[in-house]
């Protein structure tokens, strides 16, 4: 049964770009823009900005060096070298899988978008997006303020489910080419009062060591929600340690009472990991609690946008460059394992990722600037996990140090667009010079 709803509501036009999604990406996007002058309206579901770094409580960042330099430079990189100085126990050196203090993400966000000029919007839902003439005309949001519809120059979609896109009609793919199965989710917890000593003298708690208690939890009855040995664990605090660890599969990211039952399934698995950890590891863990689960739930897939490009696997194990490129990636495939293979997770002979040749010290692939460009729109760029590229390669490109890469891109491509009205006519080496010039790596 469909019901038709009209009412008046209010048509803000204020500001030049709107960005939905307030995570790495669209952050990124934002100070980007807002650092050149363009007026930017970030508008975040949550009560926080950060995505999975702070509210998904991913316990640790991704790799940002290609094992020789730095490659995921400009505003990302400046986030992640502020949170990590209030960090004692994390080296100013250290840039690859370094320890994530949620909270202090959370104020470097907050403090960062407002030094650059953004103004934020917490607690406010996409609800719709108007189009007209391959334009996005406005969107429509709600909060407690009710329905308003905002209006501006230019957009861009960080939502990570590229729901402005799919709201204005576009076309995008939905998981493996040929299944559309999905990647399984995460739900990320904090343990405090582990018994560090312990930690750091018995055996690790990962997937990859064929011998670790997750196996044992895994296999147990006791326990029936752990059902395979994902597990990466940081410390981030004294005593205290984030974990990224199992997984909820067959969780369809764009259903909203799917999504309700996974995180009502996922305390209970936290709940139940620990449980395991302190009868198999009672020395480290049985003193210690359970102290959050996230308030996000850990989706690492869902729509992926059909753009100018699509990056390919070929494209990844060749390593490709791209005239119009605006960042590089060097990020393994890490494509987590379907329900039908968790029995390979449990002998050890999987951990989910790809049989590609691993990249060498120093390699790379580029990201081109119309992999953030969806057809059949103009003034509307998409940055994050969403952008087009294959399911495989999606893998890759998900992770925060990538998504501030094409955030900061997407940012600096509307603020040049204001004036022409289309994202297609920005002059790509302008483009690349503008982010070289705050910080951006590329060939």
């Amino acid at each position: 049964m469909k019901i038709q709803f009209e009412q008046d509501i209010t048509l803000d036009n204020r500001y030049d770009i709107i960005i939905t999604g307030g995570g790495p990406s669209g952050c990124a996007a934002a100070i980007s823009a807002a650092r050149e002058g363009a007026s930017v309206l970030l508008i975040e579901a949550s009560g926080a900005l950060g995505g999975m770094g702070t509210i998904g409580m991913i316990p640790a960042w991704c790799p940002f060096s290609d094992k020789e330099k730095v490659i995921y430079q400009g505003i990302g990189y400046e986030i992640f070298q502020r949170v990590k100085e209030g960090m004692k126990h994390v080296s100013s050196e250290d840039v690859d899988w370094t320890p994530i203090d949620a909270e202090a993400l959370k104020r470097v966000y907050d403090e960062m978008v407002r030094e650059a000029g953004v103004t934020v919007l917490f607690n406010t839902q996409l609800v719709s997006a108007i189009s007209n003439h391959h334009k996005v005309d406005y969107i429509i949001v709600s909060n407690k303020g009710g329905l308003t519809a905002y209006q501006g120059k230019m957009y861009v979609d960080c939502t990570g489910d590229a729901d402005l896109v799919a709201m204005a009609g576009l076309p995008y793919e939905i998981g493996d080419e040929e299944t559309h199965e999905l990647q399984p989710n995460t739900h990320c917890f904090v343990l405090a009062n582990v018994d560090e000593y312990q930690f750091r003298h018995s055996p690790i708690v990962h997937m990859n060591n064929p011998q670790s208690a997750v196996y044992k939890i895994a296999k147990s009855d006791k326990y029936p929600l752990v059902v395979d040995a994902h597990c990466c664990i940081s410390q981030v605090g004294p005593r205290t340690f984030g974990f990224n660890a199992g997984h909820l599969f067959q969780v369809d990211p764009l259903d909203p009472f799917s999504v309700s039952e996974a995180l009502m399934n996922g305390r209970q698995l936290a709940h139940q990991f620990h449980e395991g950890l302190k009868e198999f590891l009672p020395e480290t863990y049985a003193s210690s609690f359970l102290v959050s689960t996230a308030a996000a739930l850990g989706i690492r897939e869902s729509r992926r946008i059909i753009g100018e490009y699509t990056i390919t696997i070929e494209d990844y194990i060749e390593r490709k460059s791209f005239s119009d490129e605006i960042g590089r990636n060097c990020y393994f495939l890490d494509v987590h394992n379907s329900k039908k293979d968790v029995e390979k997770i449990l002998s050890g002979k999987s951990n989910g990722e790809e049989e590609w040749r691993p990249y060498a010290p120093g390699e790379s692939h580029g990201i081109p600037y119309r992999s953030l460009i969806p057809k059949n729109i103009e003034n509307l760029l998409v940055a994050g996990r969403s952008i087009s590229c294959d399911h495989r390669v999606q893998g890759s490109v998900r992770v925060m140090p990538v998504c501030f890469v094409t955030g900061q891109a997407a940012g600096m491509a509307t603020w040049l667009a204001l004036n022409l009205g289309d994202v297609r006519q920005v002059n790509v080496s302008l483009l690349r010079s503008k982010l070289r010039e705050n910080g951006a790596y590329f060939e």
